[in-house]
């Protein structure tokens, strides 16, 4: 009896160690997974980081630091995630495009496509592949990772944290475009060898990204988006709040200046799209001042004054930067002047010839394309017939000499699905985004504040994810895929996990009624 006691008081042990054990290690890989999460939203701005493998995509200009803290959460979240649960169907939509586009690259195959500047065709597939692959983790991750609206809201204070990072190092860039002194630029010149591949320019900032066209999509695709919902609604992920001032606001306006310093032609039209927008059609009704304040009138007065105020930002920086002084100097120096002069004066030469050859490629094939990647094989033939002299970049793209090993892209997202995955593709892809566009409407219309605010961002967030696909075409780049991700990861949750609000904390549309509030 005593033997057979201790027998079981031994085992009575051990499973008792065995479950401590195992929850040890499920509360490590739950710490694990929750800090991967916050990096990769921290390390989001750095997207040409220098120290990258060439097994990983060394060779490449889009480099995303947030890669590695990815990799951590497929492994302990994504992929075991979808072994065992059913994916929500949103998630579902994208893979029609990505059955279409493996379907594409293996007609292209068939093809007899010689190599160019010593790249092979299957190279450029599998790189592309490869791209493709990189983005659509990234959605499923961002889809899938966030469970409540507070760990939505937890996911927001991350995100802000590595762009007020990005920020900070773009007000140190600003300095000397205002000022230019040469010992400041070339200590920040060294320092930004160890966030990107490329150096600075002394005239434009580039955060901590490749380029200042891409801080600025940065800004516009990841940043203003949540800010103005927040802003428009008075929702906020942070305690701090000083009347009507919250932490939003302060990036926000903080954005605004920054994003003129990059001189980006895209990041303009983005940031006055999105701020138009925003105050015609996204205000909430005020309960006292609904018939003076939120009446037409007074809208287009403020977006009146909002446009006055970026137009002197703009003239005030264009004043130190000739290059983007363009867009008002044509009209004042140019006696006869037309569309399409004005485009080839602000240097848009380039880019039409790119976007000629990929419709021209899409015309030779129209259903399926010629394969991810092989958009640059044919682009010799399929460049439309015009001088070369007058663009000098195309010039170096059909002559290139060893130095150069960098093949051309459609630089459009649009086209080089039409060029690269034919009629066929395009749709797809469309439909996903036409399935995200409904989860964001679906957000949009609710009454609670949660989802108010999430899909006033969504519905912000898909317009300037729809304008930037005409400055870029690659997979890699993770702001799209980040916005709707987010995206479908508020729609699951509030299907899942609807807000229980008192009845003060519901808006109601009837009557536009809205009381602003601090979240936690």
């Amino acid at each position: 009896m005593g033997a057979g006691a201790d027998r079981s008081s031994d085992q009575m042990e051990e499973m008792m160690n065995s479950s401590s054990g195992t929850s040890r290690l499920q509360a490590a890989i739950h710490f694990t997974r929750d800090l991967a999460w916050a990096l990769f939203l921290v390390c989001l701005p750095v997207t040409s980081f220098p120290f990258f493998p060439p097994v990983l995509g060394g060779g490449a200009l889009v480099r995303p630091l947030s890669f590695y803290p990815l990799i951590v959460l497929l492994v302990l979240f994504t992929f075991p995630y979808m072994f065992k649960k059913p994916l929500p169907k949103t998630l579902l939509t994208i893979l029609p495009f990505i059955l279409i586009a493996l379907v594409s690259c293996l007609f292209s195959t068939l093809r007899d496509i010689d190599p160019f500047m010593e790249i092979s065709a299957t190279d450029r597939i599998l790189r592309a592949l490869i791209t493709l692959a990189i983005g659509v983790a990234i959605y499923y991750t961002v889809s899938l990772y966030p469970c409540s609206w507070q760990h939505l809201r937890f996911s927001l204070r991350w995100l802000y944290a590595g762009f007020g990072i990005a920020l900070l190092w773009g007000t140190l860039q600003a300095v000397y475009v205002v000022k230019y002194i040469h010992s400041y630029f070339q200590v920040l010149s060294r320092l930004q060898r160890f966030i990107s591949m490329r150096k600075l320019f002394t005239t434009r900032i580039s955060g901590m990204t490749y380029e200042p066209n891409w801080f600025a999509e940065q800004i516009s695709v990841l940043l203003l988006p949540w800010l103005l919902a927040s802003v428009l609604t008075g929702y906020s992920v942070f305690r701090w709040r000083w009347r009507w001032l919250t932490v939003e606001w302060i990036l926000l306006g903080w954005s605004v200046v920054i994003l003129v310093f990059t001189y980006s032609r895209a990041g303009l039209i983005n940031l006055i799209a999105l701020l138009l927008l925003a105050l015609l059609f996204f205000r909430m009704q005020h309960r006292q001042r609904a018939s003076i304040w939120m009446s037409w009138p007074v809208r287009f007065a403020e977006a009146g004054i909002v446009l006055a105020v970026l137009a002197g930002m703009f003239y005030f920086a264009g004043a130190r930067n000739s290059f983007f002084a363009r867009i008002w100097d044509y009209w004042r120096y140019t006696k006869v002047t037309s569309i399409s002069d004005y485009f080839e004066y602000l240097g848009f030469g380039a880019r039409f010839s790119y976007g000629g050859a990929a419709f021209r490629t899409y015309e030779a094939y129209p259903m399926l394309g010629v394969g991810l990647g092989n958009y640059a094989f044919y682009f010799n033939q399929m460049l439309p017939d015009r001088p070369l002299a007058v663009m000098p970049e195309v010039m170096r793209i059909v002559t290139p000499d060893t130095a150069r090993n960098r093949l051309i892209t459609a630089k459009v997202l649009y086209l080089r699905l039409l060029a690269e995955t034919g009629l066929v593709g395009l749709a797809g892809f469309l439909s996903f985004v036409v399935a995200v566009l409904g989860a964001a409407i679906y957000l949009w219309l609710s009454s609670h504040r949660d989802e108010k605010f999430w899909g006033t961002a969504a519905i912000l967030g898909m317009i300037v994810v729809i304008l930037s696909a005409f400055s870029f075409d690659s997979f890699a780049i993770p702001n799209m895929w980040v916005v709707l991700g987010f995206i479908t990861a508020a729609t699951r949750v509030a299907r899942e996990n609807p807000p229980i609000l008192p009845e003060k904390d519901i808006i109601k549309s009837s009557t536009g009624q809205f009381d602003a509030v601090s979240f936690v």
